[in-house]
This record gives structure tokens, C-alpha cells and sequence, in this order.
């Protein structure tokens, strides 16, 4: 009965996330990159292919196995989280840098999600490579990421005044059914958490301290600016654990998969914090 719960009760709290994020966005949200693509591209290919050969460095380099491993994968597959907007304003990024590349990011991920946890299942399960590629569950990627946005975005576009004013309740109400949601779902699992966070916690404290640095580095070194290093920073640096226990739970079936993206949400915030403290109080002496 309670996995049948979550099963329901996940995907639409997690739809209406969605909805509310596509409640903030714009078409132009997605036109704006051609303003700094250098910025747009680099935090992209930063995000889809350094991050996940890294994420694989940290499994093998732990000795992380079987279903946490396919379960660490699949959060480092997940796109940014709701939470790289604050963090990044806090630190003094260009948040609308930030919200185009969620935009991008919630779109390539209905495509790239499903294939990294394909390809991660054909290497730490036995015979899961079908599990992740199986079109049914493509198809619910897509229903839970995708489709709530595009349906945010119309309501935005044809009822702007009252996405407007609906935007904050929306998700706040949506918040809230989220976090009581996952966090009975990880009440459910917590003897799995507690026996496993010890192994997990270093990777995942590593996992993001790694993603910010690459974020923000990655692009300086390129030299775009330091408002769009930030921005690129925390966009990478904050994966959406809620997208990942999601995905684990109500797509995949699997609550020990949850595992890992539910030690991550909590443990992120430390040096997401971190960094956005440091990078806010030197931000008045930094050169561009």
C-alpha cells in the first residue's frame, strides 16, 4: 500500500514542481542563450559529459556498487535543481543565466536521463541495460519532467497575470507536498540510509564540491565572466535530488536507488552555502 502511494503521491508532487517552475518561464528564457552562448555551452557540456565521467571516477574510486552506484549515475544525470537560482542570486551570479540553462536543462535531461541510468544499469546490474532504456519508462521521464513545464509555460503565456500571482503559492504548496512525500519515503528506507552514509556521504560531499568548482572554474578559464561562472557554478553544482528520488522511486521502482540522491539533498547545501557565502563577500573585489 505505501508503494503504491508513493508511486502516485511522488510523480504529481513532483509534476507540480514542474508546473510551477514552468509558471516562471518564458520562451525568451530559451531564445536568451544566444546572448552568451560561450557561457550556455561550456556549463552544458560541463553538466552532460564532464560531470558524469567524474560522478564514475568517485563510484569506482569508493567502491560504490550495484544499485547506489546506478543510483549516484542517475543524480549526476539529474539537471539542476529549483535551489541554483537562490544560491546563485545569493552569491552575486547572473540568475537569468541560471534560468535559461534549467530551461535547456529540464529538456535535455528527458533524453539524457534515461540513458545514462541505461547505460550505468548495463554496468552495475546484471542484465539491467533494458530496464533503463525500456520506451514505457522514457516515456514517464518525459511525462514527469518535461510535459508539466511546457504546461506551466502555456498557462504563463495565455494567463500571465494570474501565473503571476499564482507562481508563489503554487510552489510553496508544491514544496511542501514534496519534501512530506520523499521524506516518508526515506523514513521507509532509512535503515538502508543510515547503513550506507558512511560509504555515500564522502562521495556525495565530494560530488559537489567537484561540481561547483568545475562550474565555476571551467568557464573562468574560458574567461566568461564571473556573474556567468557563478551562475554556471551553482547551476552545475546543485543537482536536483528531488528529480533523481523521483525517478528512482515511481520510474524505476527502486528505493535503495533513492538512497544516494537523498544523502546528497541534504549534505549540498553545506558547500553550495559555503561557496555562495565566499563568493558573495568577495565579490566587491573580485575583476571581472
Amino acid at each position: 500500500m505505501g508503494s503504491a502511494m508513493f508511486s502516485v503521491l511522488l510523480p504529481v508532487a513532483l509534476a507540480l514542481v514542474m508546473f510551477g517552475l514552468g509558471l516562471t518561464l518564458t520562451v525568451g528564457d530559451f531564445t536568451r542563450v544566444v546572448k552568451y552562448p560561450k557561457a550556455a555551452v561550456i556549463a552544458l557540456v560541463c553538466q552532460m559529459i564532464v560531470l558524469p565521467a567524474i560522478c564514475l571516477g568517485l563510484i569506482l574510486v569508493f567502491g560504490i556498487e550495484g544499485v547506489l552506484a546506478v543510483g549516484m549515475m542517475l543524480l549526476v544525470a539529474s539537471p539542476g535543481g529549483t535551489s541554483a537560482n537562490l544560491f546563485s542570486h545569493l552569491a552575486g551570479g547572473d540568475v537569468a543565466l541560471n534560468v535559461t540553462l534549467t530551461a535547456i536543462n529540464s529538456v535535455l535531461a528527458v533524453f539524457t536521463l534515461p540513458l545514462v541510468v541505461g547505460l550505468s544499469m548495463a554496468g552495475f546490474l546484471d542484465g539491467g541495460a533494458s530496464v533503463g532504456l525500456q520506451p514505457a519508462k522514457f516515456v514517464q521521464v518525459f511525462a514527469i519532467v518535461l510535459i508539466p513545464v511546457v504546461i506551466g509555460m502555456a498557462v504563463r503565456s495565455r494567463f500571465t497575470g494570474w501565473a503571476e500571482r499564482m507562481r508563489k503559492p503554487v510552489k510553496i504548496g508544491s514544496a511542501v507536498v514534496l519534501v512530506l512525500v520523499i521524506a516518508a519515503a526515506i523514513a521507509q528506507e532509512f535503515r538502508t540510509l543510515v547503513d550506507n552514509i558512511g560509504t555515500l556521504g564522502p562521495v556525495a560531499l565530494a560530488l559537489s564540491v567537484l561540481s561547483l568548482a568545475i562550474g565555476y572554474y571551467v568557464p573562468r578559464l574560458f574567461r566568461v565572466d564571473r556573474g556567468q561562472s557563478i551562475a554556471s557554478a551553482m547551476e552545475i553544482g546543485v543537482h536536483n535530488a528531488t528529480l533523481a528520488i523521483a525517478v528512482a522511486i515511481s520510474v524505476l521502482g527502486d528505493k535503495t536507488m533513492a538512497v544516494p540522491a537523498g544523502i546528497y539533498g541534504v549534505l549540498m547545501f553545506f558547500p553550495a552555502g559555503i561557496v555562495a557565502l565566499v563568493l558573495s563577500r568577495s565579490k566587491e573585489t573580485a575583476r571581472v
